[in-house]
């Protein structure tokens, strides 16, 4: 195995030529960010692959193994997955770049807790007031950091759409020895100042005339929220039709964990062309009322749905487990890998 990295390196980016510096012990994409380059990326775990790129000239390592995002295939032929990759020698990278995206301020803002709602067991909805002065831009989908003081962050995706500039919206699951988490849960008044930062991140809507699937694992309803209140609330009537089709697939273990769903089907009454399905994997549990649902993991339920997915534009965000199967077996289903997006869900270290 390669020993770590001691020095410095620089990285020329294709397209484009970009050249970055590489701090030694810090991988790619946290420098292309630094450097104000912002790849494609979304969970920095090495799970959802989002920042996979090629690896033309060089050497790197992965200090814990190769990344769970990334066949042994797929990395013998060369691609890398920058959130994880440590440069050993200079390098040249090929990596896709997401102008849309691009153009996004990053910000470091205050933003005041409005709300603490428990919308589960075990999920809070967390509603924040930003300076009236200084509104955050992002497009559906994203999410932000909120920063803590000991120097950590914890990423949320913001269930709010763009257009509703009140209140940010960000789904937190309580987390067994999580700080943040269970501070939130047991001592977190209205009124407290937090400081984040976003948007963050390239899971994001992308405007087509092709129908959309959506499947969300657990709090993966957060972004996929922010997308369905997008479409649903800014589309005109006259856009209606099966191009404008959205199906979405709610996966959990038990009818409890889908905290939001009375919401999601209040929707699919006034909208026909928005289909839910609720999908949970404990198949032992009650569901006295959830009359109309289906028994298994989500991504399965989906296959076995008989929907061609080649026609979809789908957006998937959930746990890492979810988005490998989706990322794995939808492509052999038919679904294309230019119209895939993904967003994986994974808690942060203790």
């Amino acid at each position: 195995m390669s020993t770590s990295s001691v020095s410095d390196h620089d990285v020329r980016i294709l397209p484009g030529e970009r050249v970055i510096h590489v701090p030694a012990g810090e991988n790619v994409l946290a420098a292309a960010l630094s450097a104000g380059i912002n790849l494609p990326h979304s969970c920095k775990s090495g799970h959802c692959a989002s920042c996979r790129a090629r690896l033309i000239a060089g050497q790197i390592e992965y200090p814990r193994g190769l990344p769970i995002g990334l066949t042994p295939a797929e990395a013998a032929a060369g691609a890398i997955l920058l959130c994880q990759a440590r440069a050993l020698t200079d390098l040249v990278i090929e990596a896709r770049r997401v102008r849309s995206v691009e153009q996004a301020e990053i910000k470091t803002l205050p933003a005041r807790i409005a709300r603490l709602e428990r919308v589960g067991t075990d999920v809070m909805r967390l509603m924040l007031r930003l300076p009236a002065v200084e509104p955050l831009d992002f497009q559906p989908g994203q999410y932000l950091d909120v920063l803590l003081e000991d120097g950590r962050r914890r990423s949320f995706s913001i269930a709010s759409p763009p257009h509703d500039r009140d209140l940010i919206e960000l789904h937190v699951r309580l987390s067994p020895g999580g700080g943040f988490s269970e501070w939130l849960f047991t001592a977190a008044k209205v009124g407290e100042l937090l400081k984040i930062e976003g948007p963050i991140g390239q899971f994001v809507y992308q405007e087509s005339d092709r129908p959309k699937l959506l499947v969300a694992g657990g709090t993966g309803f957060a972004p996929i929220k922010s997308i369905l209140r997008h479409v649903l609330e800014k589309r005109l009537p006259e856009m209606r039709g099966a191009a404008q089709r959205l199906d979405f697939f709610w996966g959990a273990r038990t009818a409890a964990d889908l905290y939001e769903l009375p919401l999601v089907i209040a929707w699919s009454a006034r909208d026909p062309e928005l289909t839910v399905t609720p999908v949970l994997s404990d198949t032992a549990a009650a569901a006295v009322d959830l009359p109309r649902h289906l028994r298994g993991l989500v991504h399965e339920a989906v296959l076995a749905s008989g929907r061609e997915l080649a026609r979809y534009d789908i957006y998937a965000a959930g746990p890492p487990a979810m988005i490998e199967a989706i990322r794995t077996d939808f492509p052999r289903a038919g679904a294309l890998s230019d119209r895939l997006f993904f967003d994986s869900f994974d808690y942060a270290p203790r």
